[in-house]
């Protein structure tokens, strides 16, 4: 097992401005952590090879939280699963690559739940990967990064390296992305409900049945697993990042409008796709390692809601 991380330690969090690398940044300084290379995606474009081996020759980092990538919900993953394939793929394999060309000590690879299979058993444990058919509306990301994941494994096998991968269930929570077409499901029912209040709308539509189950994480939590895990985990296997609690799509709804305050009526537009039915993960391994999540849904609801109305994040991205 690798040593916790050195409090000066040269820390690159990959993605700082996004959801996920802005939480973890966040968890790292409540944690005392002081040393950090940072690049925006304008001044680091990390589908670019030659620009990532310039910059980890350069900075040297000792710890590397990877934490980039191009993600969006089912519409934009339909739309454009070519682009979420291609930036996805050479981002990781520059970065991980570059980590170990330049004696990068230990990284954090961040996979999704939603690459498992669509019809895995439930709750999914880390095994059951790649043992099925993927998620049709989002296989082109979801491909990529089980590439992400299983390079790490292949450098680790190769080369001994101590590169760990996670996988987190749905995230929410201050800097997500509230862009009304390309969002995740929580973020875009709170701008819909939001907006639907502000404009007195009579109704909101939700897509689908409203019947799907699926289960949240609030991404501070996330964080503060991620930082414990590179302080203490060296395993080959990825490790589940979740709840181990499920909500249908139609509760949810229930829940955002509750805490957003609108009054109208909830309809469901049921010619829209559902997605996959059911996708809990097996949280055991991630307890049995001693993380537990500590932040419920209609508390981290509310945090986020004020996150929304209180940041630049409505800004279309």
């Amino acid at each position: 097992m690798e040593d916790i991380m050195e409090k000066d330690a040269k820390i690159y969090v990959a993605g700082h401005h996004g959801m996920v690398g802005s939480a973890i940044l966040r968890t790292l300084k409540a944690q005392g952590y002081t040393n950090f290379v940072l690049r925006t995606s304008k001044e680091l474009d990390l589908r670019r090879q030659a620009d990532v081996e310039e910059f980890f020759r350069t900075e040297k980092p000792d710890y590397v939280f990877f934490a980039a990538s191009k993600v969006g919900g089912i519409m934009a993953n339909s739309l454009y699963p070519a682009d979420f394939m291609y930036d996805n793929m050479i981002m990781e394999m520059n970065m991980i690559k570059n980590a170990y060309d330049n004696g990068v000590k230990k990284l954090l690879f961040l996979g999704s739940s939603c690459i498992y299979p669509r019809m895995a058993p439930q709750p999914m444990k880390e095994d059951c990967l790649l043992t099925s058919a993927l998620e049709q509306t989002n296989e082109a990301y979801a491909l990529a990064k089980i590439s992400g994941l299983r390079y790490c494994q292949y450098m680790n096998r190769q080369y001994g390296t101590h590169y760990i991968s996670v996988m987190p269930t749905n995230l929410y929570g201050p800097n997500d992305n509230y862009h009304p077409q390309n969002s995740h499901v929580l973020p875009a029912m709170i701008r819909r409900f939001h907006e639907a209040k502000e404009n007195n709308a009579p109704t909101v539509t939700i897509w689908g049945t409203g019947k799907p189950l699926r289960e949240f994480l609030y991404v501070d939590d996330l964080a503060e697993a991620c930082v414990y895990l590179m302080n203490t985990y060296d395993g080959d296997e990825t490790v589940n990042l979740g709840t181990g609690k499920e909500i249908s799509i139609g509760e949810l709804a229930e829940l955002v409008k509750k805490v957003v305050g609108y009054e109208g009526k909830i309809e469901y537009d049921t010619s829209k796709p559902d997605g996959t039915p059911r996708k809990l993960l097996d949280v055991s391994k991630l307890e049995s390692l001693g993380w537990k999540y500590h932040t419920e849904l209609e508390e981290g609801i509310a945090l986020a809601y004020h996150d929304f109305l209180t940041s630049d994040v409505r800004v279309e991205r």
